[in-house]
This record gives structure tokens, sequence and C-alpha cells, in this order.
């Protein structure tokens, strides 16, 4: 049986919708009541429901997480970081190791390693990582690695980059709504590369990494070989929508004093405005990554093009 944290998250929803299709067992890990399924309602640092919730499973896809990844403006999502995405992870994972489970994959970030800058970063790229949640991430990537060293369970951890698609919230949904309305302004281009994946991609990685034993002990980027501008995402969802093409935009320089502006504004109010300096790096700045290491040694290549993905995340 397969047993799914954050079952009722976006990707978890995906990942359970194509197990059922192809008559899987499930097991539904939640805060929150779901159908269709068995649920388990669980509490990551309860160790007698764990037990309980894990009991019996074959694989787990650990989708759960806090997933704010922006830069706290105080503690306490830097504790939520470290509780659930770090010592949640850490505790499910030893779990499913003492129940006997024979497969574990942990979804991690493209956070958990350093900023890229211009390069286009694989899996062995030097430096740490910036923010709480990358850091939280990281940790828990080695805590799944010495749990399968451990238990003798094949474990992965998959790095993903900004997943996007239908039922999604993440910033590129965010965006289409923006642009739809106007309210967007017309990017610069900067010649940079966001790199981004559809979760039907993601979910075939999930997948594949759960069945192939040479993926066991492996971290791997998952990623899709396009990686667009922030003005070619603009273009891209005026597009998709059914609006004219854009011909102009705002200063580069414009939009840097704007941000720098709501930065001191939230150092005064100790909140987080929509817009600010780092909204903008998102949007300009490059946050590009290598699947090669994934692709090379198990044949998985994102199929979803960005086109496609758009029209589909735009469905009503």
């Amino acid at each position: 049986m397969d047993l799914i944290s954050g079952a009722s998250g976006f990707i978890g929803r995906h990942l359970v919708k194509a197990l059922q299709a192809d008559g899987l067992p499930c097991r539904l890990l939640s805060r929150y009541p779901l159908s269709g399924a068995p649920v388990v309602a669980f509490d990551f640092f309860d160790k007698t429901q764990l037990a309980a919730a894990v009991c019996g499973g074959e694989r787990v896809f650990h989708c759960a997480g806090y997933a704010h990844a922006f830069s706290s403006l105080s503690g306490d999502d830097a504790a939520k970081h470290w509780q659930i995405n770090f010592e949640g992870t850490k505790n499910l994972v030893n779990a499913a190791g003492e129940a006997g489970v024979k497969c574990f994959v942990f979804l991690s970030s493209v956070k958990a390693m350093a900023e890229p800058g211009l390069v286009c970063a694989d899996e062995e790229f030097p430096g740490m990582p910036e923010t709480d949640y990358g850091q939280a991430k990281l940790a828990a990537e080695q805590a799944v690695l010495r749990a399968g060293e451990k238990y003798g369970m094949q474990v992965v951890n998959l790095r993903l980059a900004m997943v996007y698609g239908a039922g999604g919230r993440g910033n590129l949904e965010r965006m289409a709504g923006l642009v739809a309305r106007g309210f967007f302004p017309p990017l610069p281009e900067t010649g940079n590369h966001r790199s981004l994946v559809h979760v039907d991609d993601v979910i075939s990685a999930m997948r594949l990494v759960a069945s192939d034993p040479r993926a066991s002990g492996g971290t791997f980027i998952v990623a899709s070989e396009e990686a667009p501008s922030g003005r070619a995402l603009f273009d891209a969802l005026r597009e998709a929508q059914g609006l004219p093409e854009c011909h102009w935009s705002v200063p580069a320089g414009l939009l840097r004093l704007t941000a720098n502006l709501a930065d001191f504004f939230e150092k005064m109010l100790k909140r987080r405005l929509p817009f600010d300096s780092e909204v903008l790096a998102r949007l300009l700045n490059s946050a590009w990554y290598s699947p090669s290491r994934i692709e090379q040694v198990l044949g998985w290549r994102a199929k979803t093009s960005l086109v496609d993905g758009l029209r589909e995340m735009l469905k009503k």
C-alpha cells in the first residue's frame, strides 16, 4: 500500500488521483477530512500516531510540508520550517523505517541549494541555502538519507523547481491572475532563466523513483528543460489567456526603486507586502537548475511544454 502525506495539498491530490486511476491502494495521511480512500489523521510529533499511520505501508510519498519559501520577517516562520519541514520529516522517515516500509520519497526543493545566480546549477552546485526554508529542507534531506542507511530502506530526495498546474496556488498561478486583471507590470527582458516544472511531470518523477532501485539513496533535481525569463513568462501568460501582445515594459530601475521603498515599509510595519526586493528578484534574477542527473540515471524527462502547461493551469 502507498502512503501519501500531505494528501490534501496540491501535489498530494494529483498523486492520489494518479495512483487511484491505476487501481493502486492508498492510505492518505492528512490533517483534513478527505474522500475516496482510507484517511489517517496523524501528528508528526506523536510516535503512537506515526506508528499506526505507517503500519503496513510499502511506500511513503512525503508531500506534506510548510511551503512558505520567502525569508521570514520574524522568528515564527523560521520555527515552522524547522519544526515541520525538518523535525516532521525526520520523525516520519524514522517511523517508516522502523515499520519496515520499503521506500520513502521526500519532496524537497531546489531551495535546499545555494542560489545559483547566472549558472545552471546541478545537484553538486557548491554552497549553502540562504533561507530558513532551504536550510530546513537540506537538513531533512540528510535525515532521509541517514534513515535509508540505518533501515536498509530505499530513500529518494526530489528537489523540485517551481511547480505549477491546475488547482495550484503558487507564485505562477498568482502571477497569471494579476496579468489577467491588468495589475501585473510588463517586465523588462533581463535574459534571466527561471526553472519550473508542471505537476504532471512531478508525479511521473515520483512514481519512477519509487519503482526504480537505481534511484535509491539519490537526490535529484526535477525541472523542465525549458527555463524562460520573467518577461517570457509574462508574455506566455498573456498569450495563454488570449490577451494582446504587450510591446512595452517597466524599466528595471523603476521596479527596483519601488521594491526598495516596499522593503523600508516592511521593516516599519513588520509584515510582508505583496511586492518587495525578494519578489522582484524572483522575477528578474535567475533560478536555473539542471535535471540532467535524473535524465541520465533514470531516463526521466519533463514532457509538458510551457505553452501546454500554462493552458492546463488556466483551465477553469
